[in-house]
């Protein structure tokens, strides 16, 4: 166990304005009423327009988080992106996110952390540790996702899940006395599936320059969804023993587990493989979609905000990303 004085001081979520009904998903796919519903649960998401870029729906949801934890930019002294895609190829969205906030000149690091939909788990388990160090006082970790841009409509199931937007979380050392801290991290990478999610095109290996219209798809995402359900449903359930037992507690312990919102799908198998009861799941995909690395922080921030934990109460956040990779924090909020 690798227990860190560490708290979530306030969370903040921003949402684009465009909401995208199932319906009209239903359009968009050229499928019968009712089918994006029925395969993905999922009612509603949202589409980020021209003008609500990643780095700017970042700003938005860290001033609501800076917000929320009585806080302002100048007690943050470092700022991390931790998303799984990107605004631009350089500089790091968190540069962009520190512009989009309007500190220019404020000499605040920024930088990025990417291990897709687990970029915000990975994120709070290596800063708390600097933050346990002394390295950092306070950070803004903020998980911006733009996914409408990369959809393959030709893998239907897939391209229903997704929708955009950002949450952040202000992370600072918990006073003398409070509960709140991180119990123990854990996150394993399992290559064999590493190409069973991916987005192909776009780096060094197929530059954005070499796309046409014969390789079009290499630039969309693409996901096996069955093969990757039947490797989290082996890999997990031993997964998730081997945290808790880091963490030294049960699942009876927790008051909430707040997984990645990947699919209903996603959903059931959590619940049945790993004995986690209804009232314990913090399910948001219904009127979000799966928002990548904003997931999991919207998830908590949801948790907050409808009262669901308090102070003191031990959460779960869990989740799998491409690579293919599981991960998953238990802290005392």
């Amino acid at each position: 166990m690798l227990t860190r004085d560490v708290k979530i001081e306030g969370t903040g979520k921003y949402l684009p304005r465009k909401a995208v009904s199932a319906e009209e998903m239903d359009r968009r796919l050229g499928v019968a009423e009712g089918w994006v519903r029925k395969k993905t649960d999922v009612a509603v998401r949202y589409f980020a327009d021209e003008s609500e870029s990643a780095a700017y729906m970042g700003a938005r949801a860290a001033e609501a988080a800076l917000a929320a934890a009585g806080l302002g930019f100048a007690d943050i002294d470092c700022l991390v992106c931790a998303s799984g895609t990107m605004v631009q190829p350089i500089p790091c969205t968190a540069s962009l996110i520190q512009e989009a906030l309007g500190e220019l000149h404020a000499g605040v690091p920024a930088f990025d952390l990417n291990a897709t939909c687990l970029s915000f788990v990975a994120a709070l388990d290596m800063l708390s540790c600097l933050i346990e160090a002394g390295r950092y006082r306070r950070v803004l970790l903020v998980s911006s996702e733009i996914a409408s841009k990369g959809l393959n409509y030709k893998q239907k199931e897939s391209a229903a899940l997704f929708g955009d937007g950002a949450c952040a979380v202000v992370l600072g050392r918990s006073g003398p006395g409070e509960q709140s801290r991180i119990l123990h991290a854990q996150l394993e990478t399992h290559s064999a599936g590493a190409h069973l999610s991916e987005i192909r095109g776009g780096g060094s290996r197929l530059h954005a320059s070499d796309r046409s219209e014969a390789n079009v798809d290499d630039y969309l995402f693409d996901m096996d969804g069955e093969a990757i359900y039947r490797m989290a449903s082996r890999l997990l359930p031993a997964f998730v023993d081997r945290l808790l037992a880091g963490a030294g507690i049960r699942m009876r312990d927790l008051r909430l587990v707040v997984p990645h919102q990947g699919s209903a799908m996603a959903m059931r198998l959590l619940r049945r493989k790993l004995g986690i009861a209804e009232e314990q799941l913090m399910y948001i995909a219904r009127d979000h979609g799966n928002t990548i690395a904003a997931s999991i922080p919207m998830g908590l921030h949801e948790a907050v905000r409808q009262g669901r934990i308090s102070r003191g109460d031990k959460v779960l956040l869990l989740g799998t990303s491409a690579g293919f990779s599981l991960g998953g924090v238990a802290l005392a909020y």
